[in-house]
């Protein structure tokens, strides 16, 4: 699962505010806000950081480590 600070470093890494990932994964901006305040995984739905996740991945964000262990993202070629 993804942690809050993923979601924010593949917002960032794609130059998207909270907006831009809100309108793109529909998931709502305060929903986003409160997730990527969180270190580890943000306590929202299993759909919401799904519909996240599915997002960023087809943005071209890969998403390494675990919740555990170095969570990140690296940045697929464009395509």
């Amino acid at each position: 699962m993804l942690t809050g600070v993923q979601i924010r470093m593949a917002r960032n890494a794609l130059r998207w505010s909270v907006k831009d990932l809100a309108d793109q994964s529909d998931v709502s901006t305060s929903t986003i806000t409160r997730a990527e305040t969180v270190d580890g995984v943000p306590t929202t739905t299993r759909a919401n950081l799904l519909a996240l996740k599915n997002t960023l991945e087809a943005a071209g964000i890969e998403f390494i480590g675990s919740p555990d262990d170095a969570p990140g993202i690296r940045l697929q070629p464009t395509r």
